[in-house]
């Protein structure tokens, strides 16, 4: 059960940033935000003729390959239009080209023309995720993924942690401290994100069986830490638990430090 929530998650995670934005052309000019000095592939899935204005000469590269548009500004823009033409209907295609500095590159922009969406095969359905495997792609997402990416998840909200600081007992057979950070709640499940540091130069193996916890399920964003002080030194666990918080299913330790004398 543990070790089916931890593959379907990480799968799921990375096809969350991985995704592309799809848009539809509906005879709009379509809005093409751009990074400045990120390149932004843009994929149509038929060729296209590129009329690019001369006021964009030096600011915009543009490049078209195999269906697929790739757009990189050197310097802002204010919204600018990009004419496409299709080259056996001769139709065009529209785009408001914008630029303005930002961290990182935005995603890939897929345009669906009309005649696809008409022609398209349907989809199949799929069922639901279960509540543990979203709650946890959701957190994931919280910690490591760009805020835009995030994935709306309707009834979920923020727990307010009732944890000790240190958690060094949720792993008590091996060397790592444990630091809470986060929780999430969605209907009767809890997902708290702990933080894992391996304390020595060995590398550790994580395995969710030897937790301290009574748990519904669990996962880690990487399933070994590297030695002390490396990059590979952390991770983050994801421990669901059901009708309560983390804090109601730890197992207390046996307190081994004191003994009576008689």
């Amino acid at each position: 059960m543990i070790r089916a929530l931890l593959c379907l998650t990480l799968g799921l995670l990375a096809s969350a940033v991985q995704a592309v934005e799809i848009r539809h052309w509906q005879r709009l000019p379509i809005s093409v935000p751009l990074a400045v000095g990120h390149e932004r592939v843009l994929f149509l899935d038929q060729p296209v003729r590129v009329g690019v204005p001369a006021a964009l000469t030096g600011k915009l590269r543009v490049q078209s390959a195999n269906g697929a548009l790739y757009l990189l500004a050197s310097t802002p823009l204010t919204s600018t239009r990009l004419h496409l033409q299709l080259p056996d209907s001769g139709e065009l295609i529209l785009l408001d080209l914008s630029a303005e500095p930002r961290e990182q590159a935005l995603e890939p922009l897929r345009i669906m023309h009309e005649s696809q969406l008409t022609n398209a095969e349907p989809v199949p359905t799929t069922p639901p995720t279960p509540i543990p495997v979203a709650l946890v792609r959701y957190t994931a997402q919280q910690l490591y993924a760009p805020l835009r990416t995030v994935e709306p998840l309707p009834g979920v909200r923020p727990v307010r942690l009732s944890l000790p600081a240190d958690l060094n007992h949720l792993l008590p057979s091996d060397p790592v401290s444990a630091r809470p950070l986060a929780a999430w709640q969605l209907a009767e499940y809890t997902v708290t994100a702990v933080l894992l540091r391996n304390q020595t130069t060995n590398p550790v193996e994580l395995d969710p069986r030897r937790l301290n916890a009574q748990l519904y399920a669990a996962s880690f964003q990487h399933d070994h830490l590297g030695a002390q002080g490396s990059p590979e030194d952390t991770s983050v666990a994801y421990l669901v638990t059901r009708g309560g918080g983390l804090e109601n299913s730890l197992i207390s330790l046996p307190d081994l430090g004191h003994s009576d004398e008689r």
